[in-house]
């Protein structure tokens, strides 16, 4: 049975409010966003959202809008909860890792095992004294990036992972070039911590 538009349209921004639709998980719904743009578009302004496609990387989402006039501002649908010290120093490190494969030429996939995730963060994190505990704290870091769809896990195996490219859009280069000092900040932390 073949799906109206309208219902289409309603199908599309349901999903959109659950989460990003990638190309690659839903074709059937990907191929009715193109012609369906303006009109996704237009119910998102209404709820006070943006509505980001990157066709060349193959997700969609919608973001809450920046509203400047408290008086006239939508309320949030989502409230946002600021990342922990773990989780946004991963996705800060995740997101490197794919600038450096981008100014490399590596294929479009990068691809990361839990124990790079480890070593890569454990530079960053204090000493606790407690190996195991640092490790859970990395696990759970990992885990809450896969949550929000910045990592897939593969099919080859539990421990390897896919840095999803939507993590662009939520860390974009500027961004990340600047946390450049943070990182240095964080490193020295974790070292006088050592100490």
């Amino acid at each position: 049975m073949e799906q109206t538009k309208e219902n289409m349209l309603s199908v599309i921004i349901v999903t959109l409010l659950k989460g990003v639709i990638y190309r690659d998980s839903s074709p059937e719904i990907w191929q009715n966003i193109g012609p369906l743009h303006p009109h996704i578009r237009a119910q998102g302004e209404i709820l006070g959202l943006d509505f980001f496609v990157d066709e060349a990387e193959g997700y969609a989402f919608f973001r809450q809008k920046d509203q400047e006039d408290e008086e006239q501002a939508v309320p949030r649908l989502v409230q946002r909860r600021q990342l922990s010290y773990p989780v946004s120093l991963l996705c800060v490190l995740l997101r490197k890792k794919l600038i450096e494969a981008d100014a490399g030429g590596d294929s479009n996939r990068v691809i990361i095992t839990r124990a790079q995730v480890i070593e890569m963060m454990r530079i960053f994190m204090p000493d606790s004294g407690n190996e195991a505990k640092v490790s859970d704290q990395i696990d759970t870091a990992l885990n809450r990036v896969k949550e929000m769809g910045f990592v897939r896990t593969l099919e080859t195996g539990a421990d390897i992972y896919e840095v999803r490219r939507i993590i662009r859009a939520f860390f974009d280069a500027e961004r990340i070039s600047s946390l450049d000092d943070k990182l240095k900040e964080y490193r020295n932390y974790a070292a006088e911590s050592k100490k």
